[in-house]
């Protein structure tokens, strides 16, 4: 498989409001591996017990994670430069481009059908531990969440955006409200969940994190269906 910039870009196609990263987990998970590529490295190893700036991170119980959604350097064919991030949603992955049709791929959770959207972004700023501020409308159908529009949820085991957020603007240089983020419910990984955010693992979302170098040259975002 070759990816290329021909891909369509068919701009963000959910309301922009709406965008909340909520990580309840909604709908079934999608079985489709999609295309074939080959595995040179998986990294079982990663999920364990983790200290990272002050919280312990629980160990997520890999076994229970399909092999597919594990982190692992594959093989990848693209067009797109190195850094370049491409987040296959029917698939459930999301591909951090390598030198030499290689690539750092990551089980991912994605929005639910209607909350989904594709595109070209790029990662304008990220956070450590990030606050989770949900947007007006995403309190009217959940007002048990509605003290945190204002005031916030400060970071902790629990709060939605895990332990790392990047943040996607558009081309034009406008927040897009949607968010490469790490989630506490791991079993969200491989589903469709009810808001339109990305979401991986607390594990994988530090490494890919440690990756990411902010800036529209720097990090594009591919997102497709």
């Amino acid at each position: 498989m070759r990816i290329r910039n021909a891909f369509p870009v068919f701009g963000l196609l959910a309301t922009l409001a709406l965008a909340g990263c909520s990580t309840t987990s909604e709908s079934a998970s999608v079985d489709s591996a999609g295309p074939t590529v080959q595995t040179a490295q998986i990294f079982n190893d990663a999920y364990g017990l983790t200290s990272d700036a002050g919280y312990s991170l629980p160990a997520i119980p890999i076994d229970r994670v399909k092999p597919e959604f594990r982190r692992q350097i594959v093989g990848y064919q693209s067009d797109e430069r190195p850094g370049t991030i491409i987040v296959n949603t029917r698939e459930r992955h999301l591909y951090y481009i390598l030198p030499n049709d290689k690539a750092v791929r990551y089980g991912i959770g994605v929005g639910k059908q209607g909350f989904a959207w594709s595109g070209t972004a790029y990662v304008a700023w990220k956070q450590e531990w990030p606050n989770w501020h949900p947007p007006k409308e995403m309190a009217v159908r959940r007002p048990e969440i509605a003290k945190y529009v204002e005031d916030g949820m400060g970071p902790g085991l629990t709060n939605p955006l895990g332990a790392r957020a990047m943040y996607l603007f558009n081309e034009e240089g406008k927040d897009t409200l949607f968010r490469l983020h790490g989630t506490p419910e791991w079993a969200s990984i491989g589903t469709a969940a009810s808001s339109g955010c990305i979401r991986l693992m607390n594990q994988d979302v530090i490494d890919l994190y440690s990756r990411v170098r902010p800036g529209k040259t720097t990090s594009k975002v591919i997102v497709i269906q």
